[in-house]
């Protein structure tokens, strides 16, 4: 049992999960393929009644988009840069976007239902997210991690044990070769101006569960795959199955 334990442990941050709300086309981010609810619906900032719901509805919240890494410390950074960038656009966003003529503030309900839409944000964003792993770290960010480690050194030599609380590794490495998104609709990808080069973009299919189409009363027809009717599994039913799956 502990193997993979393990495994989830070592690829955790290999992995971010875009989910959508296809209503408000509110986004949030998941490191785990599940969404927690408490986790979640922190993401979200209230912006008035009803724009926090009391719990994530698997029939609203579809998956956006796959976003993988070839390490974790790539994916946990980009998932705290995201993180980082839907806060400015709560809140850092110009005023214009919430008003109309005249310089009047929209209504109270229409505030929040623009403020919620970050489909396009979140899809920009990444994208620059990206670009930033690209060019990779600052000058002054690497000048801070090497203070770090002399520090670390430091305690090391004096027999201090406060070293173990802290990193004595290097700044993570970065740039995006081998990173791949994987899109529910890769139009979506348009959101973005500009994506770096060595990005792949491809396609996600998304699985629905369907439950099976019930029998009537006195029918005794025969169930094909997936517990619906033979009948349905024509060229028509077929493509009808495919279309929910």
């Amino acid at each position: 049992m502990a193997q993979p334990v393990a495994k989830e442990i070592a690829e955790h941050g290999t992995r971010i999960f875009f989910y959508n709300n296809i209503r408000t086309n509110q986004v949030v981010y998941s490191l785990s393929r599940t969404l927690n609810n408490v986790a979640s619906l922190a993401q979200l900032p209230y912006l008035g009644k009803k724009t926090v719901p009391a719990r994530l509805r698997k029939d609203l919240w579809h998956p956006l988009c796959l976003v993988e890494f070839p390490r974790p410390s790539q994916g946990l950074l980009a998932f705290r840069r995201l993180r980082e960038f839907r806060r400015l656009h709560e809140t850092a966003y110009p005023l214009s976007l919430i008003t109309r003529a005249k310089d009047q503030l929209l209504p109270k309900k229409q505030r929040g239902k623009v403020l919620m839409d970050q489909k396009a944000n979140s899809i920009a964003d990444l994208a620059a997210v990206l670009k930033l792993q690209k060019e990779g770290w600052t000058k002054k960010h690497v000048q801070k991690k090497e203070r770090q480690i002399e520090k670390v050194r430091m305690l090391k030599e004096r027999g201090k044990k406060k070293y173990r609380r802290m990193d004595p590794q290097g700044p993570p490495e970065m740039g995006v070769e081998g990173v791949r998104v994987r899109w529910i609709n890769l139009l979506d990808a348009e959101f973005a101006e500009e994506w770096p080069e060595e990005v792949v973009h491809d396609g996600l299919t998304r699985q629905r569960y369907t439950a099976a189409l019930p029998l009537l009363e006195g029918d005794t027809e025969q169930k094909g795959e997936k517990g619906f009717p033979a009948a349905l599994l024509d060229a028509g039913g077929q493509a009808g199955m495919e279309a929910r799956a």
